[in-house]
């Protein structure tokens, strides 16, 4: 449907139906007749932890802004974990203090034993030979964490070359057992008794110990003075168009241009400013302030990207009473190796995060359309928690409980209780308001002027989709 005007809360109203929209035009996919269902998703704002690849992305922007630095590949394709050199390579530090702090009577007691074989089948060795073979790693007098008195470790050298393994080195391990080592050193350094000294268990802080940093902590991150770039992001007005918003639309145009034709393959007369202008910028959504509300107001914005004073990115948003809708993103081909739709997507997230602290009900963000039957569509159930809608009762269910059904079907409906309907269906369509002939009718007084054929089945065709409650808010147009 074409929408000429639209509350902020008409159309949040409508997204929770599964409507979206693109400029003025309002749509609503067939759910059980498409090829490809798409499913409402929104991700919980407040409880989102960044993944290890969200924190990849945080990273190389940081990077890229501090040293220049611009990372190889593309972040999204590479692989999480480290690789094994680099897992063993960057643990030899820490192998040795796991050693020293978990195993350290048993490998004292085993070097001795070994070693006092050694000696015996030797024969005689003199006090000098024994002063440059061991080292004392402890003063006898020194005293555990745990209040008992520490044992002397007699640690061997390291061996001549061709003298055997060096037995002051831990033998080596795999990637399995390293990370095993770890988790149980963090497990005892938690733990209220101590090791020996230089590895006591360190005082238990304020925060939780190994608290993960939170998504702004990553984000705005202090950069160096002598920093190599600025990035300033902006928030302007789209539809009206704010002041801010005409003096940098050219500009904003001339990215998108570069965007299409590059990523897109369009051909360089496309689009032309009218259709960008009617794409991206015009919106239904009537502007509202109220002081209750986020400082920027709701409605339709465009969040900027500024790099050293040029646009290289823009986000489309709409603000609305519960969340942050993203509508679109397009940035400049020359900064692909930024990951710009991920890291966008972060910081629309933390902006939600930002408005939730004036406005408490608006605390999600919704993504758009999940289509699960389309791997390269899969990505946005990567931001976690998130929800989706169910297409037949309009309730929302975690993600995690509708993925084991859509692999079995493209569609389903997620709601598992079979007897639960769509609580906000219409229920008396006489109530449907129009607007005919400049004059506000309820559908019940309009159909007695009516005998179009067809007139009734599309008319209460709208009401089902748009639900009761805006279908008397809102007015359909009927000529």
């Amino acid at each position: 449907m074409w929408a000429h005007s639209m509350t902020v809360q008409d159309y949040q109203d409508l997204i929770d139906r599964g409507w979206r929209r693109s400029g003025r035009y309002v749509y609503k996919p067939v759910m059980n007749q498409t090829c490809c269902p798409q499913y409402t998703i929104r991700c919980r704002s407040l409880q989102f932890q960044p993944s290890k690849s969200h924190k990849k992305v945080l990273k190389k922007m940081l990077k890229f802004l501090a040293k220049g630095e611009i990372s190889k590949g593309n972040c999204e394709d590479e692989p999480m974990e480290p690789s094994m050199e680099d897992a063993v390579a960057g643990d030899v530090a820490l192998i040795n203090k796991l050693d020293l702090q978990c195993d350290l009577k048993k490998l004292g007691d085993n070097l001795k034993e070994s070693l006092e074989r050694e000696v015996k089948k030797k024969g005689k060795s003199t006090k000098k030979e024994e002063s440059n073979e061991f080292i004392q790693s402890q003063d006898k007098n020194e005293e555990l964490g745990s209040g008992e008195p520490s044992h002397a470790v007699d640690v061997h050298t390291a061996p001549k070359p061709g003298k055997g393994a060096d037995l002051s080195k831990p033998p080596c391990r795999k990637a399995k057992e390293i990370r095993k080592e770890r988790k149980r050193l963090k497990l005892m350094q938690q733990s209220p008794a101590g090791g020996p000294e230089g590895f006591q268990a360190p005082r238990e802080p304020k925060t939780k110990p190994n608290q993960p940093k939170s998504l702004e902590e990553l984000i705005f991150e202090s950069l160096p003075e002598d920093a190599s770039h600025k990035l300033e992001v902006r928030v302007v007005r789209s539809s009206p168009p704010s002041s801010q918003f005409k003096a940098t639309m050219l500009e904003s145009y001339q990215v998108y241009k570069r965007y299409q034709m590059v990523i897109h393959n369009h051909s360089p007369d496309e689009p032309t400013v009218s259709q960008f202008t009617g794409f991206l910028c015009t919106s239904p959504l009537e502007p509202e302030n109220p002081p209750n509300g986020p400082d920027c107001g709701y409605g339709s914005f465009h969040q900027q990207y500024w790099l050293d004073g040029k646009i290289i990115a823009v986000g489309v948003i709409d603000i609305l009473p519960y969340c942050v809708s993203s509508v679109y993103l397009y940035y400049d081909p020359d900064y692909s190796f930024l990951s710009l739709g991920v890291y966008s997507a972060l910081r629309e997230i933390a902006f939600t995060r930002q408005l939730h602290e004036k406005a408490s009900q608006l605390s999600y963000y919704y993504m758009g359309f999940y289509i699960h039957s389309c791997p390269k569509m899969r990505y946005k159930g990567h931001y976690r928690p998130s929800d989706l809608l169910c297409p037949e009762t309009y309730v929302w269910v975690p993600i995690e409980q509708c993925l084991p059904s859509l692999e079995n079907s493209k569609y389903c409906r997620f709601n598992q209780d079979p007897e639960a309907a769509d609580e906000g269906r219409s229920r008396d369509p006489d109530r449907l308001q129009v607007l005919y002939k400049k004059a506000i009718l309820p559908y019940g007084v309009f159909k007695q002027q009516q005998r179009e054929p067809g007139e009734e089945a599309a008319v209460l065709q709208y009401a089902s989709l748009v639900g009761q409650a805006c279908s008397e808010r809102m007015l359909l147009f009927r000529n």
